[in-house]
């Protein structure tokens, strides 16, 4: 069995059901807490001994988060391909509106023998870029585990421009807890500096 083709085939489905699943793991209590205070356990001492204030925590985490999702994306990504196809598609639509504007039959019917192949290139580059997904949610989903953990034990607020002072377990923007909203500021600023210091191309 090659598992190589299989994955290039059902990749796709395969990291969306582990996304799904490891987002339904949520929902298991003691699932959550059990990771969370297995983590804890090795974590807590050097947290808690250094004296790292729980915002700043949410800063490491998301920095951390930002590097290894980064590096995985860059590994798993032919972002060359990805342009190159994107440009195509690009080329592609404009092309066929203008023979569409223009009423050009034998054109139409010159680009639409094209358009299976570009749109199965789209789809590949689509598929690869879920792949990357599965990877990074093992590591993620621990870390936010650990994270509400922490939360359940600790009563700390934050200050946050325009949204004022918030209890990091309080909702801060529509339903989105303090914290989320504070780790996804975090994770998308850092990430972007990481990108751009390993030269990672964009999604």
């Amino acid at each position: 069995m090659d598992f190589g083709k299989i994955w290039d085939k059902y990749g796709m489905y395969i990291a969306l059901g582990f996304m799904m699943l490891m987002m339904l793991s949520y929902s298991v209590e003691w699932l959550r807490v059990g990771v969370g205070k297995g983590i804890n356990t090795a974590l807590a001492p050097a947290v808690d001994g250094f004296g790292i204030p729980f915002f700043v925590l949410i800063i490491i985490l998301s920095a951390f988060t930002g590097l290894y999702s980064s590096i995985i994306q860059k590994y798993t990504i032919d972002y060359d391909k990805m342009t190159e196809t994107q440009e195509r598609m690009k080329e592609f639509q404009k092309e066929y509106r203008e023979a569409q504007l223009s009423q050009d039959e034998k054109r139409i019917k010159k680009l639409e023998a094209r358009r299976d192949r570009v749109m199965k290139e789209q789809l590949e580059m689509s598929q690869q870029q879920f792949k990357p997904m599965a990877y990074i949610l093992v590591i993620t989903v621990p870390i936010f585990f650990w994270l509400l953990f922490r939360l359940s034990e600790v009563h700390t607020t934050i200050t946050m421009p325009y949204l004022g002072t918030h209890n990091l377990n309080e909702a801060a923007l529509w339903i989105i807890p303090a914290w989320i909203f504070w780790y996804m500021i975090c994770s998308i600023t850092l990430s972007q500096v990481i990108r751009k210091s390993l030269n990672i191309g964009g999604l």
